[in-house]
Parts: C-alpha cells; structure tokens; sequence
C-alpha cells in the first residue's frame, strides 16, 4: 500500500527494520520536502515488494554502468515522472538511498545519486568506488552523499 511521506510530522513507517530508522526517515522526509517545494508534488513511496520492476531497473543500471550490486536489502521505492524528468528512489535496509534522475529527451543529463543516511557506514561496494561529500539537513542530520553520471539508456 502506498505511504505518503509527510515532511512536517517525520515517520519510520515502512523503515522500521532499519537500524538507522529515524535518520532514513529524516533522509526520506528531505526528499519529500524538496519535491513539494520544487514541483507541488506529494512524495509517496511503495513497499519493495510492489515496487520490484522499479528496484530492478535501479539495479540493472548500478550493475551495467559501474559493476555494482547494493547488498542491502531493498524497504521501499517510488517512481514520479515530472516534465521530462523520470525520478526514482529505493531506500534501503541499511539507511542508503539511492535516486536516479532519468531524462527522457536529453541523455546528457542522466545520474544516479547515493545518499548515506546518518550513523550508517558506507556500504563496501561504494566505499573504493565514491567519495562522498557532507551536507546538514535540518530533517536528517548529517547526510553524506555523492554521484555518476550515464548515457546509455534504460
């Protein structure tokens, strides 16, 4: 069933197995946010189980571009199309999320974005591959983030 990710009043619902549950919570309500400000969107996201042909579009393309396979398990995901922009986001077990910003009419500007949720390691199959720059969210801490950029399609 889908969740609506409320930004003022922050909820673990659907996260609550993570051992890093309120910041992933945090980390998810940041995006909710951006995406209301930005775009008059309500961010919802869906279990893993109904979300798998998104989760595994997500993975083809971590495997395909850099030869990554996410250990974690995946919790949620959700897929918006805004303009000409296809978004999508997994959050995972751990506390990474991982979004990827899909045009559909310009290859140019196509990247996938990692972002570790506060008090989570970075996940071994990033570590050697990424630097990860630090942000401060008033919703979710400390995140650390970083990115790559592709062009082949999906």
């Amino acid at each position: 069933m889908p969740y609506t990710v409320d930004f003022n009043s922050v909820s673990t619902v659907g996260l609550e197995s993570s051992p890093v549950a309120a910041a992933l919570a945090g980390l998810r309500a940041n995006e909710a946010r951006y995406f209301k400000n930005k775009y008059d969107h309500t961010f919802t996201v869906e279990p893993a189980s109904s979300a798998q042909e998104t989760i595994d579009w997500v993975h083809r393309i971590l495997k395909e571009e850099r030869d990554i396979v996410i250990s974690s398990r995946p919790l949620e995901a959700t897929e918006i199309h805004l303009e000409n922009i296809r978004w999508v986001y997994v959050f995972y077990e751990s506390g990474l999320s991982i979004n990827v910003l899909y045009t559909v009419d310009d290859p140019k500007k196509r990247a996938v974005g990692f972002k570790l949720s506060d008090g989570m390691e970075i996940p071994e199959e990033l570590a050697s591959k990424f630097k990860f720059a630090r942000q401060k969210s008033r919703l979710a801490g400390m995140i650390r983030g970083s990115y790559f950029t592709f062009k082949n399609g999906y």
